[in-house]
């Protein structure tokens, strides 16, 4: 479900990264998340696959050849063009002088299904996600939508590592507040 060729490292074919660590990688996320995902890949000798998933798009249909072709869910939405210029370029900082071989793949439609689909296409090792912020918009969407990692856990059959973001809740705390 590639919608974009690898950017990081151009011609990168799925060959080329069979066996590849995966990690999820969304605007402004926690450089942690990377971080250990690229620790992964470099004990497994593996190449690092960042993905970033555009929520506001969908496929309409691939190619024999494995291109997808996609849609916005509604044309007057542009919001997930500038998403993916932000995940490159946060994947370049984090990884620069990293011994690790590594690309950046735009994935369209829903996170998980998206994922799953890519991580079956070149047999990934590992899926990395981080967990969501805490917060009661976080909550509400994750409520609705189901978490990422919850998803892939329950959807395919490869080990997958949720990295924790912030600081953990007390045990004698809620974790969803009213």
């Amino acid at each position: 479900m590639t919608d974009e060729a690898p950017e990081a490292a151009p011609g990168v074919t799925d060959e080329a990264v069979h066996g590849a660590v995966i990690v999820g990688a969304i605007p402004d996320q926690a450089s942690r998340v990377v971080k250990e995902a690229a620790r992964y890949a470099k004990v497994f000798g593996a190449h690092l696959l960042v993905v970033h998933v555009d929520v506001t798009r969908f496929v309409t249909y691939e190619d024999p050849d494995g291109y997808v072709h996609s849609a916005p869910i509604d044309i007057n939405i542009a919001a997930g063009e500038g998403e993916l210029a932000r995940v490159k370029a946060a994947a370049a900082e984090l990884l620069e002088g990293s011994s690790v071989p590594w690309s950046v793949r735009q994935l369209v439609g829903d996170p998980a299904m998206a994922i799953k689909h890519l991580a079956d296409q070149v047999d990934a090792r590992l899926i990395v996600v981080g967990t969501r912020k805490r917060g009661i918009g976080e909550s509400i969407r994750e409520f609705f939508t189901g978490s990422v990692a919850a998803r892939l856990a329950h959807r395919q059959h490869r080990s997958i590592l949720v990295v924790p973001l912030g600081e953990p809740v007390p045990d004698d705390e809620e974790i969803w507040p009213s």
